[in-house]
């Protein structure tokens, strides 16, 4: 079972955390150093994997290691777990994340983290090995993208309709004024006895006319 997977660059400083065992947020802390201190001070042509730090397991516990540039990735394992086959996983995790964010560095790590974790749970989850095929994992990235996507473009779609439907409401209304008006115009017209309303009707549609937005 794979106990913990840790992420920092060459100083320490934690770019991925996770733990799939409980430990309260101060013991985290205190693994995560140590775990730094261990690998950190290892050259690098010595093996990728030592007994793990006394704060998570001891002799019983494995740290599985590799160095890429400024990070160090760490998998922490018990006993079941094959050495070589963790070095693979790692392998195909990080070849992962190089194709899924073309030359991926330390700051697709910061800035994408969400991303990086959905990754990491199509690989490992619970402590479980789930997929080490990374034609499969990235095809189901591009899927959940794809799907992010598609829940964006219908609100977009919805924000685009209720503009036209907006502009065609004022257009009508200003259609129905100036019916109303012209209608208005044609009855003083057929009766001389209402030439005073005549010309508040005139005054009114010369009102209209200055207050109608410019096309």
């Amino acid at each position: 079972m794979i106990k913990s997977i840790l992420i920092f660059n060459n100083h320490g400083k934690p770019r991925l955390i996770r733990f799939y065992q409980y430990f309260a947020e101060e013991m985290q802390q205190q693994i995560i150093r140590e775990t730094f201190h261990l690998v950190s001070k290892r050259d690098d042509n010595v093996c990728n994997f030592l007994e793990g730090g006394s704060l998570i397991g001891g002799s019983d516990d494995k740290l599985i290691y590799r160095h890429y540039a400024t990070l160090y990735f760490v998998f922490c394992v018990d006993s079941s777990e094959s050495e070589l086959g963790i070095l693979d996983l790692i392998q195909v995790f990080v070849e992962t994340l190089d194709k899924c964010f073309e030359n991926v560095c330390e700051l697709d790590l910061i800035f994408h983290m969400d991303k990086v974790h959905y990754i990491l749970q199509e690989v490992v989850m619970g402590g479980m090995v789930l997929e080490t095929n990374m034609n499969e994992i990235v095809a189901q990235v591009e899927l959940q993208n794809r799907m992010e996507k598609s829940e964006v473009s219908p609100s977009a779609t919805l924000k685009d309709h209720a503009s036209v439907l907006t502009s065609n409401i004022t257009v009508f209304i200003s259609l129905v004024a100036d019916l109303r008006i012209a209608a208005h115009i044609s009855d003083v017209a057929s009766d001389p006895n209402r030439s005073d309303v005549a010309v508040d009707v005139v005054e009114t549609t010369d009102q209209s006319e200055l207050s109608r937005p410019s096309s």
